[in-house]
């Protein structure tokens, strides 16, 4: 999904990520880079992500949560007598999610999805908004199990001013109107939609997969019965070196859900 900030409800844009050794143990997938990353994942925040290397073998990468990184956005037009400014004003844009529907008519995108450059992003929870009790709550969405999954998604690399390669994600969203737990969140009127959750057996699959029409087969909800949805409040804010990234494998059973 690509558009202003201003004004729209943008579906999942924040969700917790996994630790490097869950990477290792749960996606069998090491991550060989140097950077930390944030448990809670917000736009422009680093993350890990996964992609095939050139012989098929997983590769952790770590990479902004966003497509176009706000530094790379392009600059906006100048309204009638309006004065330039230095530096100039950024198109707002959010890349979080890539509609499904469109992503291969989607100029940021396009190239992208027709080269094939899909990548997993693991979790552990995503974060959507609930009005149910006639206000704003904010709710985590995860597996019923509380094992980590996986969200199909799409990357790219940026050159930056200094010559260093950088990288960037996005994950895919698909509609969920007639999603019995999906359904339930955003307010009333506007279109249902959410990310996608892979299945395990079909992650390789997800990655090797070179032709944009059967990749799309891929993008589909799973059943709500696998599913799970309770209330996250957000937390007191933490101390940056407070919330790196250290979660292990989940074990409480307390957490309500709606199934």
């Amino acid at each position: 999904m690509i558009g202003s900030l201003n004004g729209l409800n943008y579906m999942c844009v924040n969700y917790i990520t996994v630790s490097r050794q869950i990477c290792f143990d749960w996606f069998r997938t090491p991550l060989e880079v140097g950077e930390d990353w944030r448990e809670e994942i917000y736009q422009d925040y680093e993350a890990p992500f996964i992609i095939h290397d050139e012989n098929g073998n997983r590769k952790g990468l770590v990479g902004s949560y966003g497509f176009v990184p706000q530094r790379h956005r392009p600059k906006r037009k100048l309204e009638p007598g309006e004065m330039p400014c230095d530096p100039p004003k950024l198109i707002s844009m959010a890349t979080m999610n890539a509609r499904a529907e469109d992503v291969g008519t989607r100029r940021h995108y396009k190239k992208y999805w027709f080269q094939a450059q899909l990548c997993l992003v693991p979790a552990m929870a995503v974060f959507e908004p609930n009005y149910e009790s006639g206000k704003h709550e904010r709710w985590a969405i995860g597996m019923a199990d509380k094992s980590p999954f996986a969200m199909p998604g799409m990357w790219r690399s940026w050159e930056e001013s200094d010559g260093s390669i950088v990288h960037s994600f996005t994950q895919f969203t698909v509609n969920a109107d007639d999603h019995e737990l999906m359904r339930r969140f955003h307010k009333l009127g506007e279109e249902k939609r959410s990310v996608v959750m892979l299945r395990p057996e079909d992650y390789d699959e997800w990655l090797a997969c070179k032709n944009p029409e059967l990749a799309r087969a891929f993008l589909n909800l799973l059943p709500p019965e696998e599913m799970a949805a309770y209330p996250a409040p957000k937390p007191p804010k933490l101390q940056p070196k407070e919330s790196i990234a250290t979660t292990e494998l989940p074990t409480s059973a307390s957490q309500q859900s709606l199934f």
